[in-house]
């Protein structure tokens, strides 16, 4: 009799991040449910799974009650718009999605017995009094702020995933996801690499807010995906920082995707938005010693294939 396929659920499994988790796990031989309500996700990203027998979409918003017949041995919670323009332009429902969305993941990790990950990201350390960011920071966050639908909503989904952990013994890990870039990502979702890459490949002038000095490390996608599946692999229950420690300026990183482009673009500056935070950079330190993880992509090496892929998908 042959041996049964584990089965994974992926929240934002059509989402940028999502489907590189689910090829990594059709891969690695999983039976992936992909679960997406498209509100920011595309199923362009997820097409060629489609004929693959271990792959099944499953179009559900789970801040509504999510049902799933027969076993799940893993659930992965990273449903949740994730850019400032998608949750400025979706404030509730970024909210629901770390609050209700966590909620209901995390119930049905309850009822298979399966180990739960959920996706938070650096946003919960808000704009850091501390550089490096380690786990054990808490952050300086502004709640009412126009980012807070975001930083309250991961921070929350934090919160109830080790509550569920505490009393409920689920088996959880945390995940705290710093800037990452690669191909999937939506040309127009208002973050620094595809804005940058979109206004190059248009010889239109980059658009530098404040007076860009303010910092930013970059994690190409094949590093954090393989950050993530150790994580989930391990046995650490606190967060982990997963992310690319090297530290560029928003203006250093302006100029070599200019010249990574072969672009004739100049560079604008513009007021830096609200609550902006002027660095970021993850201490990994966690990851070295427990997973044994740390980017290998260097920042050129990634920005020439993304800048490749957008070249081939230049559409939104």
């Amino acid at each position: 009799m042959p041996k049964r396929k584990k089965i994974i659920v992926i929240t934002g499994g059509a989402g940028f991040l999502g489907s590189h988790l689910c090829d990594r796990f059709v891969e690695e031989g999983l039976k992936v449910l992909c679960v997406d309500n498209l509100i920011t996700g595309n199923l362009r990203n997820i097409k060629h799974l489609s004929k693959e027998k271990a792959f099944e979409f499953i179009k559900h918003d789970v801040s509504k009650e999510l049902h799933i017949k027969g076993p799940v041995n893993y659930v992965l919670h990273f449903a949740s718009p994730a850019s400032p323009v998608d949750y400025l332009k979706h404030p509730i429902p970024t909210l629901k999605v770390g609050s209700l969305g966590a909620h209901n993941t995390l119930g049905l990790a309850k009822l298979k017995k399966a180990r739960y990950l959920i996706a938070s990201t650096s946003e919960v350390y808000g704009d850091p009094e501390v550089h490096p960011q380690k786990e054990t920071y808490w952050g300086h966050v502004n709640p009412v702020g126009p980012r807070g639908c975001y930083d309250e909503a991961k921070r929350f989904a934090e919160a109830i995933t080790m509550a569920y952990h505490r009393y409920h013994k689920i088996d959880t890990r945390i995940l705290r996801i710093f800037n990452t870039y690669g191909p999937r990502m939506r040309i127009q979702d208002g973050r620094v690499v595809p804005n940058f890459i979109y206004q190059a490949l248009h010889n239109k002038s980059l658009t530098v807010y404040g007076n860009g000095r303010q910092t930013r490390s970059f994690c190409y996608y094949s590093d954090l995906v393989d950050g993530i599946f150790r994580l989930l692999h391990s046995k650490i229950h606190s967060p982990v920082n997963v992310g690319n420690p090297d530290e560029f300026t928003i203006l250093e990183f302006a100029k070599l995707v200019i010249k990574a482009s072969g672009s004739k673009s100049k560079i604008v500056y513009k007021p830096l938005p609200t609550d902006d935070p002027r660095q970021r950079k993850p201490d990994i330190t966690l990851a070295k010693k427990y997973l044994k993880w740390k980017p290998k992509v260097k920042l050129q090496q990634g920005l020439q294939e993304t800048i490749h892929w957008f070249k081939e998908n230049l559409i939104d």
